[in-house]
């Protein structure tokens, strides 16, 4: 019989929590932050703007349908763990091929559950959100270098970007209109919304200059979604001051480079917003739509030039979802409206782009 793995996740504010393990045998270090969303984990899991991070589903069940290709948001699960409640061990569903634990093992991520998830949560309202390790292992752990490796990480200042963006130009689609979508790491779903709607879709690697961009002749630009702090971005936002004769739409992380580049400033919140729950009010029609979001940053809005104007809020924290040129068609929102998992309150905003093309 397989002996059975054994898991720790260690806090670098010095909380233990002991558990079960399941994926791979291995240590990772990461952020560690939390989502809301009850289901879509195949999704998050696989969504880049997690790279390098622990994530933690505040849901208690997870695994019940297993995982399936068509539901990846990139090729590879991205996060560096998976912190859960309860694990499902017999998924069931006509078109999952692998178990949670099967694909965690095969790609090399290691998770924990039986751990009360609440707790962490509540420690990462409370303090933040902060480094932490976990291991999965069958003998014993040296939990003392767990803690210095947690202790050690200062995920502000690692690209993650570089990372996860394509490394070679791809091109999807065949239609009239040509968007080109600089990845910065960015989700199929952006794609298939793109590519649905009759556009071609160059993707580009996000180190792309303007120059390089626009010998492809776009009819616009897409500023993807992607992980980490906007501000170790700054010689790319430069570059997308220089495409601003382009219909441009920014996604997420896209929304913070472009507020970027017209000078504005950054913040990182306290425990981000991550989930498929969020309210947000678009001023502009006056009307709230319930959003996906996942990121860790803002936009200062005292820092926002006078040329654009605020066109979505937060209603739970009142902090800035969307902005756009008051003259140009650029624009941009910080949540993700191609969902994936979540709702599609938002998918009119791909229309409202397309149209400007």
């Amino acid at each position: 019989m397989e002996p059975e793995k054994k898991a720790v996740l260690v806090l670098a504010e010095g909380s233990i929590f002991f558990g079960h393990g399941f994926g791979a045998l291995a240590r990772r270090v990461g952020e560690i932050v939390f989502t809301t969303n009850m289901t879509g984990y195949e999704e998050s899991l696989t969504d880049p703007s997690y790279a390098g991070q622990i994530l933690v589903s505040t849901y208690p069940l997870i695994g019940n349908y297993g995982m399936h290709a068509d539901h990846r948001e990139s090729k590879k699960i991205q996060i560096e763990g998976y912190v859960i409640r309860q694990l499902c061990s017999a998924p069931h569903h006509a078109k999952s091929n692998s178990s949670l634990a099967k694909a965690m093992e095969t790609e090399g991520i290691p998770g924990i559950y039986g751990i009360d998830t609440r707790k962490i949560v509540k420690i990462i309202r409370e303090s933040g959100v902060m480094p932490a390790c976990i291991s999965v292992y069958e003998k014993e752990e040296d939990i003392q270098e767990l803690i210095w490796m947690a202790k050690n990480l200062d995920y502000s200042k690692i690209n993650f970007v570089e990372r996860v963006s394509q490394k070679e130009v791809l091109r999807y689609g065949n239609g009239n209109k040509k968007v080109v979508l600089i990845d910065y790491g960015a989700k199929f779903g952006i794609i298939k919304e793109l590519t649905s709607r009759g556009c071609t879709v160059i993707v580009v690697p996000y180190s792309t200059t303007a120059e390089e961009i626009e010998t492809y002749g776009p009819d616009g630009i897409l500023i993807s979604n992607g992980p980490g702090d906007p501000a170790l971005l700054g010689k790319e936002s430069a570059e997308l001051k220089k495409l601003f004769d382009y219909p441009m739409f920014g996604i997420c992380l896209g929304n913070q480079l472009l507020a970027q580049a017209v000078g504005a400033k950054t913040y990182k919140l306290k425990f981000g917003h991550r989930g498929g729950n969020h309210p947000v009010l678009d001023i502009k029609k006056n009307k709230v739509v319930i959003t996906t979001q996942n990121h860790g940053y803002a936009v200062d809005e005292k820092s926002l030039p006078v040329e654009f104007e605020v066109t979505h809020r937060n209603l739970i924290d009142n902090t800035i979802e969307g902005i756009s040129h008051k003259e140009l068609p650029i624009f941009a929102v910080q949540y993700h409206p191609e969902a994936n998992p979540g709702p599609y309150d938002s998918k009119y905003l791909f229309d409202e782009f397309v149209k400007q093309l």
